[in-house]
C-alpha cells in the first residue's frame, strides 16, 4: 500500500514577504507533507504576469536547490507531492498542472482519484481537447478551462464539481487567486490556516505547523474557499452525497501530529491499540511496533494490557526512494537495510507485534521471520485495521483484489502464511470507536467491499 498525494497553497498580502520567501516557505511545507508522496514534487508561483514553476522526480530535497528556490519569483503559489494513482510515474505527470488560456493562467494540484475520468476524457477529446498526460488531474484542468470561458470562478468550479465522481481535494491558482476545494464526500483531508501576512491551505495541518501558522479549520465536504488580497471567502455546493472520510488516513497515511476531520491522529492510533488489547489479549513479555505507523498503536496496546513496551525493530529512515535493490539474491539484505532487529529486546521473549495493516502478507512474513531469527520465543501479530478484502478506488494505490491476502483466506490461514503464532485484527466496530466518527460518515470500502460510490464493473477487476 502506498501513500496518496499532498497539496499546498500559499496566499500572502503582496509585499509581506520578499518573493523568494514564498518559494522557501512552500519548500518547507511540502517537506512536511513528504510522507504523502515520494515519487515527484512541484511548485508553481504567479509573479503578477506569468506562472513560474519547478517540477521533478524524487523527494523534496532532491528536486529543489537553494538557488532554484531563491530565483523562483511570485506572490502566490501552489505545490504538490505525488504518488501515482492514475498515470505513470514520470515527469509529464508531475503536478501542479499548468495551462495558459485566453483569460489567464491556471495551475492545479490534486489529491485523490476520479472514477469517471476515462469517460470525461473521451468526451473532451471528441470536442477537440488535446491531452499530454494520462492523469485524471489533467481532465479536471480541461473541464475548468472550458467553464471559465463562460462563468465566474465559483460558478465554473461548481459546474465542474457536479461532473466529477470520486475523490478530489484541490489547490488551484488562477493568476493571483488561490482556490481550495474539497469533494462533496470529504474523502481526502484539506485544511487551511493563518500565517504571517496571509493564509496557507494544505492536505494536513502539519504543513501549517511547520510554517509557524495557526490552523483555522478543515474544509467541509463540498466547500470552496477563495483566497485573494489577504482575505478569503467561502462557498459551498449542496451536499446531497454521503460523507465518507477515508479510514486509512487515521490508520496509516496521515502524520500522527495532524488533525484530520476533527480528530488528532495520534489519539486515534493510541485508541486503536487500546481496542486491539481489549479484543485480542495475549500473555506476552513485550509489545513491539512495526515502525513507524505501528508505534502509537503499540503504545496504546501496552498501556491497556500492562505489557511492557519495547522496540524490537529499528527503521533506517535514510534510504529514500532512490534505493535500488541490487538483485534477487540480496533481497534479505535489502530488507535488513530498511529495518533491523534489536536482538537484545527480542531474544527469549513472547512478543506482541503491532502493525497498521496487512495487504499482500509478504512484508509481514519477512518481518515476523526476522523477529524469530532474533530469538523471539513467540510472535503474536496484532493489526490496527480490519482485514483488507477489496481494492481502493478513491486514491490509495493498493494491491488488486487477487493480491489481497484477506480476500481469499480466513484469519487462521493468514496467520499461518505470515508465520505468526496468533493473529488478531481490529474489528470494524473497534476501529469506528477509536476514530470517533460515526460509521455512516466513513469510507470503509476496502474492508467491507461496499463503496459509497458505484464502481463500474471493469474497474473492479
Amino acid at each position: 500500500m502506498e501513500e496518496e498525494c499532498g497539496v499546498l497553497g500559499i496566499s500572502v498580502t503582496q509585499n509581506e514577504f520578499s518573493q523568494p520567501d514564498i518559494a522557501l516557505q512552500m519548500y518547507y511545507a511540502l517537506y512536511a507533507l513528504q510522507h504523502r508522496g515520494q515519487e515527484s514534487t512541484g511548485i508553481a508561483l504567479f509573479d503578477g504576469n506569468e506562472i513560474h514553476s519547478i517540477k521533478g522526480m524524487g523527494l523534496v530535497p532532491e528536486v529543489y536547490s537553494k538557488d532554484d528556490l531563491l530565483n523562483l519569483t511570485g506572490d502566490v503559489g501552489i505545490g504538490h507531492v505525488r504518488y501515482s494513482t492514475t498515470g505513470d510515474s514520470r515527469l509529464e505527470n508531475c503536478q501542479p498542472f499548468i495551462i495558459n488560456y485566453k483569460n489567464g493562467n491556471i495551475a492545479l494540484a490534486h489529491n485523490g482519484n476520479l472514477i469517471n475520468s476515462e469517460k470525461l476524457r473521451e468526451e473532451l477529446e471528441s470536442q477537440g481537447h488535446i491531452f499530454t498526460t494520462e492523469s485524471d488531474t489533467e481532465v479536471i484542468v480541461h473541464l475548468l478551462v472550458k467553464e471559465f470561458l463562460y462563468h465566474d470562478p465559483v460558478e465554473a468550479i461548481k459546474k465542474v464539481m457536479s461532473r466529477l465522481e470520486g475523490s478530489f481535494s484541490l489547490a488551484i491558482m488562477i493568476d493571483s487567486m488561490i482556490i481550495a476545494i474539497r469533494d462533496p464526500h470529504g474523502f481526502k483531508p484539506l485544511c487551511f490556516g493563518k500565517i504571517d501576512g496571509g493564509y496557507v491551505v494544505a492536505s494536513e495541518s502539519v504543513a501549517i505547523d511547520t510554517l509557524n501558522g495557526k490552523l483555522i479549520r478543515e474544509l467541509e465536504p463540498g466547500e470552496i474557499i477563495i483566497f485573494k488580497d489577504g482575505t478569503y471567502e467561502s462557498s459551498k455546493i449542496p451536499v446531497k452525497k454521503r460523507i465518507s472520510h477515508c479510514v486509512f488516513e487515521f490508520i496509516y497515511f496521515a502524520r500522527p501530529d495532524s488533525i484530520i476531520d476533527g480528530q488528532l491522529v495520534y489519539d486515534v492510533r493510541e485508541k486503536i491499540g487500546r481496542e486491539l488489547a481489549k479484543e485480542h489479549p495475549i500473555d506476552a513479555d513485550i509489545v513491539s511496533p512495526v515502525p513507524d505507523s505501528g508505534i502509537t498503536s503499540a503504545v496504546g496496546y501496552s498501556d491497556e494490557s500492562k505489557i511492557k513496551y519495547r522496540e524490537g525493530l529499528m527503521k533506517n529512515r535514510y534510504i529514500g526512494r532512490t534505493f535500488i535493490l541490487p538483485g534477487q539474491s540480496l533481497r534479505e539484505t535489502a530488507v535488513r537495510l530498511k529495518m533491523n532487529t534489536i536482538s537484545q529486546n527480542l531474544s527469549g521473549k513472547k512478543v506482541v507485534l503491532i502493525d497498521d495493516s496487512i495487504v499482500r502478507g509478504t512484508t509481514s512474513k519477512r518481518i515476523i521471520n526476522m523477529v524469530r531469527s532474533a530469538g523471539a520465543k513467540e510472535v503474536h501479530a496484532r493489526i490496527g485495521s480490519p482485514p483488507i478484502i477489496a481494492p481502493c478506488y478513491m486514491g490509495i494505490n493498493m494491491a488488486s483484489r487477487d493480491e489481497l491476502v484477506a480476500s481469499c483466506r480466513d484469519i487462521d490461514g493468514i496467520g499461518e502464511l505470515i508465520n505468526a503464532d496468533t493473529l488478531g485484527y481490529l474489528s470494524i466496530e473497534g476501529l469506528v470507536k477509536a476514530i470517533g466518527i460515526e460509521k455512516s460518515k466513513l469510507c470503509i470500502g476496502c474492508i467491507t467491499g461496499l463503496y459509497p460510490l458505484k464502481i463500474e464493473c471493469e474497474q473492479c477487476e
